[in-house]
């Protein structure tokens, strides 16, 4: 009559296994998680390109014109200290009747698939596909 024992730990072949497990589902996750970051710091940056739409336009119902315009630095980025997005007002697209903002990634979003993102005084977002 044989007696058999209880195994009391894991084999290699278990460990092994459960390590594969956890690479693949991470490396399904991971992606995923850094592809939702990218939107959310987009979407932040869009919220601040429309805010800043509107301070233009509150600045032409006021002045009557775009001209001499500067923009507020009323906004923060939401990370902590880190800014993801450069808002500026591009040379030569600002007039008395008309203005661009442009949000240029920088930091951690260089090489964003949107790239930089603008929003004119009509109030057509471009790229369109990133809005």
């Amino acid at each position: 009559m044989r007696y058999y024992q209880f195994q009391r730990a894991f084999s290699l072949i278990e460990l092994m296994i459960a390590v594969a497990i956890v690479g693949i589902l991470a490396g399904i996750a991971y992606p995923s998680y850094l592809e939702h970051v990218a939107t959310t710091r987009r979407a932040d940056a869009q919220a601040n390109l429309i805010a800043l739409a509107q301070y233009m336009e509150r600045r032409f119902t006021e002045n009557g014109t775009y001209s001499n315009a500067v923009l507020p630095y009323v906004l923060s980025p939401r990370d902590g200290n880190a800014s993801f997005y450069a808002l500026s007002l591009p040379p030569g697209n600002l007039t008395a009747s008309t203005f661009t903002i442009r949000a240029r990634p920088i930091n951690a979003m260089i090489g964003d698939r949107c790239g930089d993102m603008t929003i004119d005084n009509f109030g057509r977002k471009i790229p369109a596909n990133c809005w």
